[in-house]
């Protein structure tokens, strides 16, 4: 049977049970969506205001539903600005495919209108990446991209295809190769070692980021921390992989972790580290991060052990059987003193009634604490919801951990979404990230998303005035946004209703008003521009050298 390479293409997502597409397209790609167009009873294609939203979206898709992301876009402008989003995604280990169109073949290499060299922009923010020269290597390539984006660590997988090889034909093969990395079992002698830790610790943490929740691996953490009863804290991008209201549960360590959970790590004499990889924002200063510790390092990827640490136990390979083994063999222990010691440092606030972050985010947690996904853009607001809103699963909290993409949230939440058409999608952002792709709200208007939009609106670029602050001897150059936009207008302009909340009583009001509408709805609530995120450790300085306070 003979296909056309856009009919292959869409012939190998069939057999891969790929149904939802993102997707802009433009001249390079006009046979894929051609072909597209015949093809609309099974796929669903959703087309953003910006390629690089639709990116976001795609990832945003991936970490809510643990399926593929796949993108679309076309030669030139449209490859180019896929860049951000996908980086972002390499940064986090989100599987995404994403198709460029290119120019045709014989157009290659001569500053052809719309080429540039795709796989080589992408090189190094993809898995792996390929041009397809022959439409007889595409069934395959499309096949192998697929595998290759899903197993092991995931991440995102680019595709650039010449517009004649959209058009050629060739015979569909039909032929279902796979292709799968073998992973080598831990060494029993590490296994051995790290239970041996395990069982003789007196002060022991347990460190989960966001590979516990890309293995789909939440129940068997928390089945170890409960046995062996070690207090969990959390990369940023690992929370929710244990209840946030869980007696185990420290929440995240790092610049912005809290006291008692940064104090812990700090002091603890065993650190079991489980798909977490060390960033600069966790560890502060290197040579000083739990200084007392041993360290366990749980991992699918081989290069991130040792790489910001030293003399960790490595276990590499498959987190669900390495987490059985562990707790088959760690024995079951009470150390609940070492738990009260941990929470004996823990602060109280002092901010009833005021309308400040903290309120904001518990009482509209509150509301939606019942199946829903929360993403977030970047700054000051993405720290607070992390510091503030209850997580209970791993899939309910989607933000940018690695690359922090300002402009991410709005595509992540389409993705979102629409990948969980039956829950509520909350969008906490800032002025500042609001701004960067508030297009999108075309988007949610025309597939009727009843995305919840959430600003915090300081009328600032508030993370990065933060730190001219405190840093910059408050030299605030170029980041305050001056109260010129009426987002109420605006997202009246796309039928989305609008709201302002300048105080508690209104915020009340209005989430009173809008909790059981199942529409897109912007709330704004306006915010002061000293409003800052605490705890924090200074760049280069030890996690427990925090200031609490300006």
């Amino acid at each position: 049977m003979k296909l056309s390479g856009s009919q292959i293409i869409l012939k190998v997502f069939k057999e891969k049970g790929i149904d939802t597409l993102f997707g802009y397209p433009g001249g390079a790609v006009i046979p894929f969506f051609d072909a597209l167009y015949d093809e609309l009873d099974y796929f669903k294609v959703f087309r953003p205001a910006h390629e690089q939203n639709g990116v976001h979206a795609a990832d945003g898709y991936a970490r809510s539903t643990g399926k593929l992301g796949v993108m679309v876009a076309t030669s030139g402008p449209g490859a180019t600005n896929t860049i951000t989003g996908i980086a972002n995604a390499y940064m986090d280990s989100i599987p995404l495919l994403v198709i460029t169109g290119q120019v045709a073949n014989n157009l290659i290499g001569k500053d052809s209108f719309q080429e540039v060299d795709t796989t080589g922009l992408t090189l190094s923010v993809t898995k792996h990446n390929y041009l397809v020269r022959k439409v007889e290597n595409l069934e395959d390539i499309i096949r192998e991209a697929i595998d290759v984006a899903l197993e092991g660590r995931p991440g995102p997988v680019l595709v650039d295809i010449p517009k004649d090889v959209f058009i050629k034909e060739c015979e569909f093969k039909g032929t279902k190769t796979s292709y799968e990395k073998k992973l080598e079992a831990p060494e029993e002698e590490n296994i051995k070692n790290a239970v041996e830790l395990i069982n003789n610790s007196k002060k022991p943490v347990i460190y989960a980021g966001g590979g516990v929740r890309i293995s789909k691996n939440d129940d068997l953490l928390l089945q170890l921390a409960e046995k062996t009863d070690i207090p969990v804290c959390n990369s940023f991008m690992g929370l929710g992989t244990i209840p946030r209201d869980h007696k185990l549960s420290l929440g995240f360590v790092g610049m912005h972790g809290s006291l008692e959970t940064n104090i812990a790590v700090s002091n603890c004499d065993l650190l079991i580290a489980i798909g977490a990889r060390f960033s600069d924002r966790v560890i502060g200063h290197p040579d000083k991060f739990a200084p007392n510790a041993k360290i366990i390092h749980i991992d699918i990827d081989s290069t991130e052990v040792d790489k910001n640490t030293y003399e960790s136990i490595p276990l590499i390979g498959e987190m669900k059987p390495i987490l059985k083994l562990l707790i088959e063999n760690s024995e079951k222990m009470d150390r609940s003193e070492w738990l009260k010691e941990i929470m004996s440092k823990q602060l109280k606030s002092n901010i009833e009634g005021q309308f400040v972050p903290e309120n904001i985010l518990k009482r509209i947690n509150e509301v939606y604490k019942q199946n829903s996904i929360v993403v977030t853009d970047v700054g000051q607001h993405q720290m607070w919801t992390g510091q503030y809103w209850k997580f209970n699963k791993s899939k309910e909290f989607i933000t940018s951990g690695g690359l922090g993409t300002m402009g991410f949230g709005f595509g992540a939440a389409i993705g979102a979404q629409i990948g969980n058409p039956n829950k509520k999608t909350i969008f906490v952002t800032g002025d500042g990230s609001f701004r960067m792709s508030c297009e999108e709200l075309v988007t949610i208007s025309k597939y009727k998303l009843p995305i919840k939009i959430v600003m915090l609106n300081n009328n600032t670029l508030g993370m990065v005035r933060q730190w001219q602050r405190m840093f910059s001897d408050a030299r605030y150059s170029e980041t305050d946004n001056y109260d010129d936009v009426n987002y109420q207008k605006l997202a009246d302009a796309y039928g989305i209703k609008g709201y302002k909340a300048e105080n508690l009583e209104d915020l009340d009001n209005i989430l009173e008003e809008t909790k059981n509408l199942n529409e897109a709805i912007l709330i704004e609530c306006k915010i002061s521009q000293e409003c800052s995120v605490y705890p924090i450790v200074p760049p280069g300085r030890p996690i427990d050298e925090l200031l609490l306070n300006g």
